[in-house]
């Protein structure tokens, strides 16, 4: 999501696959770390050398396959799911945008797009928040949120801390039965899928309220529109990755998501080269303020 909002490539492999040792555990069964590049080849560099190849995973993972990105092209073909409803739930320019892109691989590759159904998506978006919410709850409370002073905190940490608290022990357990039922849901979608594809987030960067510095951020309206499409990668611990796709009429980058089975890395990989590559260099503007730190002073 912080990839597409700033115009590079965010990537999030399988649950597992990156080491979360060193990271304070949050959310131990939600949150994990990602890649943040500027290209997707930058982005497999990345992956290369931080991925866990440990043989005493609890997860029993397959072997590391590293793809060549340049065999790109000769891929077989490829075939995208997509939830029209879901996908063009966004803004007009990143529904526009990221319609295009998907032409653009179509037009490029000869790779079809089949229509699909992801039921119950509002129960999922629930049960994230619930797991999520009661994660941080557990995991905040001995340490920090026994002692905290609420009044030195602002009215955003305190409502999402009343609304954390008020979970019981029984929604955690229903959100873990409705993670269940939407793994399922998405296996059936990879029977005849390759990956799914999504926009990124359901609007552009937006501007913070004037009051944001006194109060905290409460707008939840365009907030719940930022993770709209980032669920599935985060809750179910499918690996997802987003790679620019064009600027909104504001001159905000837009990002596309693939969104693959379990151990599918190198698939989105290929997935994303191919959409940069369709994409070419129109998807890339340097910031209004950028430091360069290879250029030799």
């Amino acid at each position: 999501m912080p990839a597409a909002l700033c115009g590079v490539v965010g990537f999030k492999p399988t649950a597992g696959r990156l080491s979360n040792s060193g990271l304070l555990p949050l959310n131990w069964t939600v949150g994990m770390p990602g890649i943040l590049a500027a290209t997707v080849e930058d982005t497999l560099i990345a992956y290369a050398a931080i991925a866990d190849q440990s043989k005493q995973s609890p997860l029993q993972q397959p072997e590391l396959n590293l793809p060549m990105l340049t065999r790109t092209r000769s891929m077989p073909s490829i075939r995208l799911a997509k939830y029209a409803k879901w996908f063009d739930d966004s803004s007009e320019d990143i529904r526009s945008l990221c319609g295009k892109a998907l032409q653009m691989l179509r037009t490029h590759y000869g790779w079809e797009s089949v229509d699909v159904t992801v039921p119950e998506i509002e129960e999922m978006r629930l049960a994230h928040y619930v797991t999520m919410g009661s994660e941080c709850t557990a995991s905040l409370a001995a340490k920090y949120l026994d002692s905290m002073d609420r009044s030195e905190v602002g009215w955003d940490v305190r409502i999402a801390l009343s609304a954390y608290g008020s979970f019981s022990s029984r929604d955690y357990l229903s959100a873990q039965r409705l993670r269940c039922r939407q793994m399922y849901f998405h296996e059936k979608i990879f029977e005849t899928a390759d990956a799914i594809v999504t926009p990124m987030t359901g609007v552009t960067a937006y501007a913070l309220q004037d009051d944001a510095l006194r109060t905290g951020e409460l707008d939840y309206i365009n907030g719940a529109a930022l993770v709209r499409y980032s669920i599935a990668g985060n809750f179910l611990g499918l690996p997802a990755i987003t790679v620019p796709v064009g600027y909104d009429r504001g001159g905000l980058p837009v990002g596309l998501q693939f969104i693959g089975r379990p151990w599918s890395e190198a698939t989105l990989l290929h997935l994303a080269y191919a959409m940069q590559e369709a994409c070419g260099k129109k998807v890339h503007r340097k910031p209004k303020v950028h430091y360069d730190l290879l250029t030799k002073e």
